[in-house]
């Protein structure tokens, strides 16, 4: 029998990219779905491809419109969901976005509206449905980090302070919930063809496009397949691709290697700028 069959999952963020990709990969595996997304009209369409998914007549797949970064709204979430499904099995924060920006352009307000989504909308999922985990002692905790959680990028100075705390609070809860009986998996993706990053490029400063050209980047049904897998098997950390798990390694042991590497295309990026400001 699949690991999800039958399985309650709560996916935040599952009305597009990463989000929904993971929802639609449960759903055919056997489990009842709950997606939770701000945007009503995407997530009803996002919820009937997932109901097309699903692997049998008796799986149930429930949408919720929230605000992840609203508490109270996701304790009511939960509560709903529990109430419909039962208690959470399996919860995959996938919720978050990226607004680049340089530090020095960057308001206050953008680093708190980056903690609030990205790190407390996490935060607020997992303190609704941990409990009922460690009563239970089963379950499992899946948040998704970046690479940009793990090597900071020019440009990211809101979207990494918020994504390292993502990674924090994973290492912790790994360590914390393990006697309990619950797992948690650490996704730290690349850039994915998402309508968010769609949406990041296209403001981005020429610095952050130079050094992100460095990667390729990816469809976001790739991740969600590793994801899946490695929740089902237990794996704390997930690295898609060779070259990111290799970037990981090594950057824990010569940092100054991507110092270099990302100061040298940013020196690139600001010659390049020099020059078609010349042109024109």
């Amino acid at each position: 029998m699949s690991y999800w069959a039958d399985k309650n999952v709560l996916v935040t963020g599952a009305s597009s990219g990463l989000g929904l990709a993971t929802t639609e990969l449960a759903a055919a595996a056997g489990a009842h779905v709950a997606l939770v997304a701000r945007d009503e009209v995407r997530l009803e369409a996002a919820c009937e491809a997932v109901s097309a998914r699903c692997a049998t007549g008796s799986q149930r797949v429930l949408s919720y419109a929230c605000d992840v970064s609203d508490r109270s709204a996701v304790d009511d979430v939960v509560g709903h969901v529990t109430a419909e499904l039962g208690p959470v099995d399996v919860l995959a924060a996938c919720a978050g976005f990226c607004e680049p920006r340089r530090f020095v352009e960057t308001p206050v307000e953008e680093f708190r509206r980056h903690l609030d989504v990205n790190l407390l909308g996490s935060v607020y999922a997992v303190k609704a449905v941990v409990p009922s985990m460690i009563e239970r002692g089963s379950g499992h905790i899946g948040l998704v980090s970046s690479m940009g959680g793990l090597v900071g990028v020019y440009g990211y100075s809101a979207y990494s302070a918020a994504k390292f705390g993502v990674t924090g609070l994973a290492e912790v809860l790994r360590s914390e919930l393990r006697p309990h009986g619950v797992g948690v998996t650490l996704l730290c993706p690349p850039n994915m063809d998402t309508p968010g990053y769609a949406r990041e490029v296209a403001t981005e400063p020429r610095e952050t496009a130079a050094i992100n050209g460095i990667a390729k980047t990816i469809d976001p049904s790739e991740v969600a397949r590793q994801f899946v897998r490695d929740i089902e098997r237990g794996r704390f950390l997930v690295l898609h691709g060779m070259s990111n798990r290799l970037l990981y390694r090594i950057e824990g042991v010569w940092p100054e290697l991507f110092y270099r590497l990302f100061d040298g295309k940013v020196a690139a990026a600001r010659r390049e700028e020099v020059r078609s400001d010349a042109a024109h």
